[in-house]
């Protein structure tokens, strides 16, 4: 059964069509929990008794409390929330630098920024200006609690997926943390790339997708709004098909030969390379728009310039820009990130190929709030032999 939170403008019309109530109420309904964040039905002041009452009857009210907030010393803020079934996931929120800044300087500051793409994808007459004094904050939000996909240098997937979250909790992220947001901030940008695999939890992936852009609540636009995937290739290409091609895509390569991936990456061994770049060609890219390629660099395992030439080969002729990932350390894992020499030297053969390619800056590192170390509280390694699989 579907979640209240879960529904658009036309599904509560038709919940409470029985109920006698009219379509404007059901509008409200929408309204007071997708724009205003308000979970409580007491609190929706404009509606009648009765319609609170069915409202409180059907389940509505808070999803999860908040756990703890880790606040970095570079103004990241990492949200520990607790679901209703005890299990926690953890989401990020990441103010871009003050000032409109450079695409290139704003990338570089931000784990996705979104206005950075679209600062370099999009024609300028398209963007809209930011107020001056406000700062851009991007979210960054789980889809699972866990993940199954068993990547050695991220930690969500320490433990094994535990649960898919509802598209309802997925949203919920956004409109909890909209309340944490300091005097001045604004959310402008969500990224799919906290804890789990969105495309593994398609339906609901899906759905909040509709629910975060419907003009009706949040109104974020689809091109603020980007889902990373490790390269589920049939759910890359119903991605596609579902959304006009109009969410942007951000893929985890991390390599660029499948016994390296396959070894970093056991996603690799059910869609290799060869099927996940075609994926990513027939991708319906509207007209400016680029795929991002994530490359995380780990010291001695992905990091080499032969490993960089090849890299600028394999995706030869895709729309890409790349972001470079120095490997944040996580507790589970004795990998680690390479050196800035091997970094800077990796981007500057993918550069003079002719790629845009950035290194990204590591935020919240302080507070495990940078990417790849969101993990479950208290989490272990699922499987005995996880650092041997590293070293393959």
């Amino acid at each position: 059964m579907m979640h209240p939170i879960a529904r658009t403008p036309d599904e509560w019309t038709q919940a409470l069509a029985p109920r006698g109530e009219r379509a404007f109420v059901a509008k409200q309904v929408f309204g007071w929990i997708q724009k205003k964040g308000v979970f409580e039905p007491a609190k929706m002041t404009n509606l009648s008794a009765r319609v609170r009452e069915g409202l409180v009857a059907e389940g509505l009210g808070a999803l999860f409390t908040t756990e703890k907030v880790h606040r970095s010393a570079d103004g990241t803020k990492k949200v520990v929330l607790r679901l209703l079934d005890g299990a926690t996931i953890e989401t990020v929120l990441l103010p871009a630098v003050s000032g409109r800044g450079s695409a290139a300087s704003v990338e570089a500051e931000a784990n996705l920024d979104a206005d950075a793409a679209a600062a370099e994808d999009e024609d300028e007459d398209e963007l809209e200006e930011v107020p001056q004094g406000v700062i851009r904050v991007t979210q960054c939000i789980s889809t699972q609690v866990g993940c199954a996909m068993g990547c050695v240098f991220c930690a969500s997937g320490v433990a094994g997926l535990k649960r898919h979250l509802g598209a309802e909790e997925i949203v919920g992220q956004v409109l909890v943390a909209k309340a944490l947001l300091e005097p001045g901030e604004q959310l402008r940008n969500v990224v799919y790339m906290g804890m789990g695999e969105p495309l593994h939890n398609y339906d609901a992936t899906a759905r909040s997708l509709r629910l975060l852009t419907h003009p009706e609540g949040i109104g974020l636009s689809t091109r603020r709004v980007t889902v990373s995937t490790s390269g589920l290739v049939p759910e890359i290409e119903r991605l596609g098909k579902d959304f006009g091609g109009q969410i942007a895509l951000a893929v985890s390569l991390h390599a660029a030969d499948d016994e390296t991936r396959s070894a970093m990456m056991p996603i690799n061994r059910k869609y290799p390379l060869a099927a996940l770049l075609r994926a990513l060609r027939d991708y319906p890219l509207p007209k400016r728009r680029r795929i991002t390629i994530e490359y995380t660099l780990v010291a001695g395992k992905n990091d080499s310039p032969e490993q960089a030439t090849r890299l600028a080969g394999v995706l030869r002729g895709l729309r890409v820009k790349v972001n470079l990932i120095p490997m944040n350390p996580i507790e589970a894992s004795t990998l680690g990130p390479s050196l800035d020499g091997r970094v800077f030297g990796f981007q500057r053969i993918l550069t003079e190929a002719g790629y845009s390619c950035f290194v990204r800056r590591r935020r919240g590192d302080d507070v495990a709030a940078a990417c790849g170390q969101l993990a479950l509280l208290g989490a272990k390694p699922k499987v005995k032999g996880f650092r041997k699989a590293e070293e393959a």
